[in-house]
């Protein structure tokens, strides 16, 4: 991702400004950086990018596995539960290679740039080939999935997984050899060696108090504590997870991570779905995020977590389209309020602007990207342009714009995406992978056993 090394006027029919839609805005962008933002600008400056319709901040999808897109439909038929979906997604990631998922990444995150998002948080614990051997380059997973990002024109987070054990006091099982190092020691020196880039950060993450010993904690906690990295973690997503914490520990998973250290401002922990009072408080309390992923959450009848009261608690809250049963954040931010109000009964947990803020400014500081989802000076020239004129969009004042993204306009809406100051999508077409449909019908296939 090369910033831009000339001055590019960007003309915003409308622009979401973080409190309210504003007609007429021009941005300067130069070195991949908004560098003036002018509102009352009626018309297009001469020579200016004209972007029609209501740009927002770049969206920021902060949990994915990639690889879970060639579930898509294939886990819909029949019924089941999370812990039989699991069984479908481990017969995948046991086919992937460098090179298909490279294929496979590249493809997702073109979607996910043609659904808005400007950076991915990027789950990843396909680690080694199958049975565990590590490849020639121990992080060429990895480092596939930083290239993918890269011909996709997307910022990435790689969140590189710790994950040692199938359960409290259990060895990994034959799929999950490959996810494991073997030690949070060994796990801690592979990961050392992927480096920042331009458009990747390095962060960490813990799969889960499952899958990492109670022991083995704090060496995840201290290594992204050392680098100031984002630390992510799934957390009580599922209750079964709940009842052998507590068998094993005698509390709770957050109570686990509490304990070893686990909890911060640069920790976000993923669904955080089957909470005790106590762990909303140990949360919110030490500043740790939420990333809430509606969507995958009520695919896999996982529940509806409390995230009004972890908001309120003091836990700044995110969004990710995890499993990809569909990539749309702003379905997902959607979600989230609709969900609430069906375990309510009441309406308006959440404005727009708030729902707004959870799928861009505080998403992309959950990943280590504080300059970005803001449209002001000095942040990063990453935003999106919904139109107001679909089938969906049409009707409402311009000035309801957000309420209009949120509660109406879907991924199929956003007309252009600019990253870096770089038109990756424009007029729905993606500059850098230009047939996205065809790029991902291939890259299944290929995953297909």
């Amino acid at each position: 991702m090369t910033p831009t090394q000339r001055t590019r006027t960007y003309w915003l029919e409308h622009a979401w400004l973080g409190t309210h839609v504003e007609p007429g805005v021009a941005l300067d962008v130069r070195d991949g950086r908004i560098t003036v933002v002018r509102t009352d600008v009626p018309t297009p400056p001469p020579g200016a990018e004209i972007l029609r319709g209501l740009t927002l901040p770049g969206l920021a999808n902060a949990h994915s596995h990639a690889f879970h897109r060639a579930l898509r439909s294939t886990v819909q038929v029949g019924s089941g539960t999370f812990w039989t979906w699991r069984e479908v997604m481990y017969a995948t990631a046991d086919r992937l290679t460098p090179e298909n998922y490279r294929d496979l990444a590249r493809a997702v995150y073109a979607e996910m740039a043609l659904a808005g998002v400007t950076s991915v948080g990027e789950f990843h614990y396909v680690h080694h080939a199958p049975g565990g051997t590590p490849y020639a380059d121990p992080n060429a997973m990895g480092e596939a999935l930083i290239e993918a990002a890269a011909d996709a024109g997307i910022r990435i987070t790689l969140l590189d997984t710790a994950y040692l054990s199938s359960g409290f006091g259990q060895a990994p099982d034959k799929h999950q050899l490959r996810f494991s190092d073997g030690s949070a020691d060994a796990w801690a020196e592979r990961c050392s060696v992927l480096k920042d880039r331009d458009h990747a950060r390095i962060g960490a993450a813990i799969h889960s108090v499952r899958a990492v010993p109670a022991d083995r904690l704090a060496t995840v906690a201290r290594w992204a504590e050392e680098r100031r990295a984002p630390l992510h973690v799934h957390l009580s997503e599922q209750t079964a997870e709940n009842d052998a914490c507590r068998e094993a520990h005698g509390c709770t998973p957050t109570q686990l991570l509490a304990e070893h250290g686990v909890l911060g401002r640069r920790t976000t922990g993923v669904h955080n779905t089957h909470l005790t009072d106590e762990d909303i408080a140990l949360i919110g309390g030490s500043g740790t995020g939420t990333c809430m992923c509606p969507t995958t959450e009520r695919d896999l009848a996982d529940g509806i977590g409390p995230a009004v009261a972890l908001q309120k608690a003091g836990s700044p809250l995110s969004l990710g389209s995890d499993s990809h049963a569909v990539i749309d954040l702003l379905e997902e931010a959607r979600a989230m309020e609709l969900n609430e109000r069906l375990r309510t009964r009441t309406r308006g947990h959440w404005t727009a602007a708030a729902l707004l803020r959870a799928a861009s400014a505080d998403g992309h500081a959950a990943l280590g990207w504080d300059g970005a989802g803001t449209l002001e000076s000095g942040a990063l020239a990453d935003f999106t342009t919904i139109a107001l004129d679909s089938v969906r969009t049409a009707g409402p004042l311009p000035r309801l714009g957000a309420e209009t993204a949120v509660f109406a306009a879907s991924a199929a809406d956003v007309s252009h995406t600019v990253v870096g100051g770089r038109h990756v999508v424009r007029d729905g077409v993606h500059a850098l992978v230009p047939d996205v449909p065809k790029a991902l019908a291939d890259a299944v296939e290929a995953l297909r056993g």
